[in-house]
């Protein structure tokens, strides 16, 4: 057994470039591009030319923002590493033999890495605290850094995250000179499926495959300074219910010391509500009257909340998501009523970038396909996006049901004394570290409205079945956040645990139905009947749309279905649109998810092409095939819905 090094820190480094200037409100005046090109990836999308050096400009963090900030997204410096005993040495004051877009995954051609196997990375670049900040706590942030992190400033080993898919701030005010040029400087290890590592990856793989895919190592989300008073705020939960009822918890760097802290509901210069409550406590107040936040009319509320000197703006959105009986059916319920949940399993990879969209407009037009289609949900597959996603889909109006990235998934070891395979499975510390990294997941993610479903596992991949984890895990989620649905299992393996009885069946769904396949459970009467995966049909298209890497072209006939022309890709996805239509008018249907929005590598079965130049979709039928679906479920309850 392998096991990652609990003393590596992750750092971001200086490097021997000149150093970017850079200006109080978070944008840089300047950068040095200088031996940074991006690589031609294997496909490009209309985004991929407009990336430049400046990459996500946007404030990454929407529902905890400060006025004074600074983006440290551009070009860094970049040179591989030989092995874990290389974050023992590490380079100070020395320029790095590349260069590389931060934020960018190593292996994509946007970084100007394209990368194999990057194991072991450093990163550096330098950054100026202005004289402005002299007082304030300084505050390191990286969004994401995949997989273990440890970052030195000025030559001083400054913090370590492990987790590749969230975010982690350091106070490095002791280690920075105001004024001054700073050295940052990161060490990188990502293990992915190496070896014996079983860590949270999702889809990523070192040997990719039809449905698995090419790794994402490296700094792939923003990052940036801000700067704080000493006594801040580090993070807020809050949720808003239907009945008015905002239940918040204000987290600040002084955790045993309490403090008042003042929270103010505001609506385009109106004040609403102003409450006055103790930080690291939960509290509640209510807002008279609010417009409700849903798909139909995604209304939100702008939040300041102020503690001594610290002042944040957020938002929220005030909704409930329950689970309840109507009509004899255990249904989803969105503010009182039943809710049918539709949408596409939702990969989020991009060929010019792999896990980092080229840019946020890219991102959103994904969303804005999958809204105007009349899709009322997305299922983010086992894969934790950016924060400005989120934010996207509370002001679309797109549910969202996040999945924890899997474990290792479908991968066998073989025994060499009888030659017998078993399934790659965590042992008792790695499993520890799961559970940790699904708390960050929840902790991290919860104020945003559109999230209405955690899933924690997805088709057994990673799943300990000699005892049942899942229930364990379900409570635990339940426990942090009692606000939401939890599908522990969608697919496979299960046990009768969480809000969901998910089936996955391709190409025809079996969604609460009295029949059911090898695959997947029966359905429970008890939980909700959902279909958590169904459709896959794929059909092919030409070379200057495909994914141009041949081992991934010669694994398209993988794909479940192959239609031969885009008419008979939209027949059957009317066929298969109308099955799961006549199961909701017939069985307990309360949902489902399409495979998906766009191609994937080897996989040709997306609404779209993998460079988003074409859709498959006849417009006008899925329109009204979806429209089809809201209107079975609500003919099967006395409860209001559309597909807006």
């Amino acid at each position: 057994m392998v096991l990652l090094q609990g003393v590596l820190l992750s750092a971001l480094a200086a490097t021997g470039l000149a150093s970017p200037s850079l200006d109080v409100s978070g944008r840089n005046s300047a950068r040095q591009a200088a031996g940074y090109s991006p690589k031609q990836p294997p496909l490009k999308t209309p985004w991929t030319d407009k990336v430049g050096t400046d990459p996500w400009p946007e404030h990454p963090r929407p529902q905890l923002q400060r006025s004074q900030w600074q983006n440290l997204n551009g070009v860094w410096g970049y040179q591989n590493a030989s092995s874990l005993d290389a974050v023992q040495s590490p380079p100070v004051g020395q320029k790095l033999g590349q260069e590389v877009l931060v934020p960018s995954c190593l292996e994509s051609g946007l970084s100007g890495i394209q990368g194999v196997y990057t194991l072991y990375s450093w990163f550096s670049n330098s950054f100026k605290v202005p004289d402005a900040w002299k007082d304030q706590q300084v505050l390191l942030n990286f969004d994401a850094v995949d997989y273990e992190a440890t970052v030195f400033i000025n030559g001083k080993k400054a913090g370590f995250n492990r987790g590749g898919y969230y975010r982690f701030t350091l106070d490095v005010t002791q280690y920075v000179k105001v004024g001054q040029q700073n050295e940052v400087l990161v060490f990188v290890h990502d293990p992915t499926d190496d070896g014996d590592y079983v860590i949270p990856i999702g889809k990523q793989t070192l040997r990719p495959s039809h449905i698995f895919y090419t790794p994402c190592s490296g700094i792939w989300q923003s990052v940036w300074l801000e700067a704080a008073p000493k006594a801040h705020i580090t993070k807020l939960d809050l949720d808003a219910n239907m009945d008015g009822q905002v239940n918040m918890t204000v987290h600040t760097s002084a955790v045993n010391a309490t403090q008042n802290v003042v929270v103010t509901v505001h609506d385009n210069g109106k004040v609403l509500k102003t409450h006055s409550g103790p930080s690291n406590r939960p509290f509640q107040f209510n807002v008279e009257s609010p417009e409700l936040w849903s798909p139909d009319s995604p209304r939100l509320y702008n939040v300041t909340v102020k503690m001594g000197s610290d002042k944040v703006q957020s938002y929220t959105g005030f909704r409930t998501i329950a689970k309840g009986t109507v009509d004899g059916v255990v249904r989803p319920i969105l503010n009182g009523e039943f809710v049918f949940m539709f949408g596409t399993l939702d990969q989020g990879y991009w060929p010019d970038g792999l896990y980092t969209p080229p840019t946020k407009e890219a991102m959103v037009y994904d969303l804005k396909v999958l809204k105007e289609l009349g899709f009322n949900m997305v299922r983010k597959h086992i894969k934790v996006e950016t924060e400005l996603f989120y934010q996207a889909c509370d002001e679309l109006g797109l549910l969202v049901i996040q999945d924890m990235p899997s474990l290792r998934p479908s991968q066998r070891k073989t025994n060499p004394d009888d030659c017998s395979s078993s399934p790659i499975l965590p042992d008792d510390q790695q499993q520890a570290e799961f559970a940790r990294q699904l708390d960050v997941l929840i902790n991290q993610f919860k104020s945003f409205p559109s999230i209405v479903t955690w899933v924690i596992y997805n088709e057994g991949w990673g799943q300990i079945t000699d005892y049942h984890p899942e229930f364990e895990l379900t409570d635990r989620v339940k426990q942090l956040d009692p606000t939401r649905l939890v599908d522990s299992t969608t697919g496979w393996y299960d046990h009768g645990a969480g809000d969901f009885s998910d089936n996955h069946h391709y190409a025809n769904p079996q969604c609460g139905t009295p029949f059911y396949s090898a695959s997947s459970s029966p359905y429970d009467d008890t939980r909700i009947g959902f279909q958590g995966e169904f459709g896959g049909i794929g059909s092919n298209v030409s070379i200057e749309h495909l994914w141009n890497n041949q081992a991934a072209i010669d694994t398209i006939n993988q794909t479940y279905e192959i239609d031969e022309t885009i008419d008979a890709w939209n027949y059957r996805s009317h066929f298969l649109l109308a099955e799961l239509q006549d199961q909701v008018k017939r069985f307990a249907c309360s949902g489902g998810v399409w495979t998906q929005t766009t191609d994937v590598e080897g996989e040709v079965n997306g609404l779209m092409t993998y460079d988003r130049r074409i859709k498959r979709v006849d417009e006008d039928q899925w329109k009204k095939d979806i429209q089809g679906l809201y209107d079975a479920a609500l003919a099967r309850s006395n409860t209001t819905m559309s597909a807006s």
